[in-house]
């Protein structure tokens, strides 16, 4: 006997359908979905039950209700529902935000919530769709949910009359986070592949990749909130959201909120206001890291600290640091919350670990150091809690580098040798020419005569060294090297022992 009614409601099933129906019956629900369709009508045939008769009709209605509802009427007829379990009504206060893939929400409070990581730039002030599940609606790479969205009268005032932060951006927002379906821990903004987001038939800008600077490292995407306030109706009227994302395995959710902005500068307020350690507490952090253990080998007397920053290379103005991070080193807070406004990262630029905003806090030691100090880089912190500053050793270093001496070529006593391509009028000398005459090649003597004591040597750098005369050697005219001569003399030894054509300097 062949049961009309059943049998097409079980033709009309998904596969997410035939797989529950089968489960429930005790029958394998894997294969095809040709394979369940045909196991779920040999079950109707052979064991025509009421239990299994109230199970097709349940799924049948979880799937096509009866009540011609709103959400019913606006569903699209090319996108089928996508949960299995019974529709319930939405809640009076969420104005059906609770919708989305075009059915309502399951409501079972056994099933445990995806929870988002907060954000220092965000403080959510109200929930307008809680964390729910992308459902893929077929086999298709790209998927598109669609969810509606009405906002309640104060919920619009709000968003007409708060202030500007910049043109084009108010600071407050209904944004739009999406992060992985994982229920385990809390959940960071994560977007799936090919993520568009499009709000009553107009695209909403989505943050792009950065590129990277080093190689064979690919471009990074920041995922943070989708700001879709420029498109939505600030009234009572439902708005459409329609978020087109990549199906490649991985479970999403996407959620809404009704958040207020923080600029960095506000943020740096709530900085000074709230997170400042006092001088003394880092004076006693300073001696438990330098306190004297006899079981270590090594003994630390003190501990180095820049004062530039080490984001931006400049001296530090508001020094900060992590509560959780080892070290003593500090980073500018104006300009560490500046880049997270940018390219949030929260990481500490010192040792690369995670430094969230409510784990900052302001040095009040280094902060009072660099009031007193205004041309030093470096400090040393010591094992009592003091300090001082690292210039006076390098002022030491510079005053102590030996100068070298200078050399005088054209004094002959300076270091005992005599300059080369240089010759010296001085009478007794062999082969120097007579007072009050000059030979081919020489420079005159001083007016003084015979070369006393008085008369300084005159050096003439012009001259070839072939002109000048060997001590203990011919004339002037022997010794002379003229243009025509086709054989160059071997160099000759002076008088202690080197080429007269080298110069020795010390």
């Amino acid at each position: 006997m062949i049961h009309a009614a059943p049998v097409n409601m079980v033709k009309s099933f998904r596969v997410l359908d035939l797989q529950t129906l089968l489960t429930s019956m005790g029958r394998s629900r894997s294969g095809l979905k040709q394979d369940l369709v045909g196991r779920a009508l040999r079950l109707v045939q052979t064991e025509y039950s009421p239990e299994l008769l109230k199970t097709i009709r349940q799924l049948y209605e979880s799937r096509f209700p009866k009540a011609a509802s709103w959400a019913a009427q606006r569903r699209p007829d090319a996108i089928p529902p996508a949960y299995p379990t019974h529709s319930s009504p939405p809640a009076p206060g969420l104005h059906g935000t609770d919708y989305l893939n075009g059915l309502p929400k399951p409501t079972s409070s056994s099933v445990p919530e995806v929870k988002l990581a907060s954000l220092p730039f965000y403080q959510t002030l109200e929930t307008l769709m809680p964390p729910t599940e992308l459902i893929a609606q077929n086999s298709e790479k790209l998927q598109d949910s669609p969810c509606s969205l009405e906002l309640t009268p104060s919920q619009a005032d709000q968003l007409r009359s708060c202030r500007e932060l910049r043109p084009g951006m108010k600071s407050i927002q209904v944004v739009l986070r999406i992060c992985y379906a994982d229920t385990v821990g809390v959940q960071e903004d994560q977007y799936p592949p090919n993520i568009a987001v499009k709000v009553n038939q107009s695209y909403c800008h989505v943050p792009g990749y950065y590129p990277s600077n080093k190689p064979g490292v690919e471009p990074r995407r920041p995922c943070r909130p989708v700001n879709i306030t420029p498109w939505l109706n600030l009234s009572t009227t439902p708005n459409r959201i329609t978020v087109t994302w990549g199906n490649f395995g991985k479970r999403y959710c996407v959620a809404l909120y009704l958040v207020r902005v923080f600029t960095s500068a506000e943020l740096f307020n709530q900085l000074k206001h709230c997170s400042v350690e006092s001088a003394d507490r880092c004076r006693e952090r300073i001696q438990d890291k330098l306190r004297f253990d006899p079981e270590s080998e090594i003994a630390t007397t003190g501990l180095r600290v820049s004062l530039i920053c080490p984001l931006v290379k400049m001296r530090l103005g508001v020094p900060c640091r992590v509560l959780t991070c080892a070290h003593l080193q500090c980073f500018d807070a104006v300009f560490f919350l500046q880049m997270n406004e940018k390219k949030p990262t929260w990481t500490c630029p010192v040792c690369d670990k995670p430094a969230p905003f409510e784990l900052l806090t302001i040095d009040g030691l280094l902060s009072e150091i660099l009031k007193e100090t205004e041309d030093v880089e470096e400090i040393e912190y010591l094992a009592d809690g003091s300090w001082r500053p690292i210039r006076d050793e390098k002022e030491k270093e510079r005053s102590s580098t030996p100068e070298c001496p200078l050399l005088d070529i054209c004094s002959p006593e300076a270091n005992g040798h005599s300059p080369a391509h240089s010759s010296f009028s001085q009478p007794g000398k062999p082969g120097a020419p007579p007072s009050g005459s000059s030979g081919p090649g020489t420079a005159p003597t001083s007016s003084g005569g015979g070369g006393g004591a008085g008369g300084g040597a005159v050096v003439d750098l012009t001259l070839d060294s072939s002109s000048e005369e060997e001590d203990g050697g011919g004339g002037a005219g022997d010794s002379e090297d003229t243009e025509d001569s086709q054989d160059s003399p071997p160099p000759k030894k002076g008088r202690y022992g080197y080429d007269k054509d080298l110069v020795t300097a010390y």
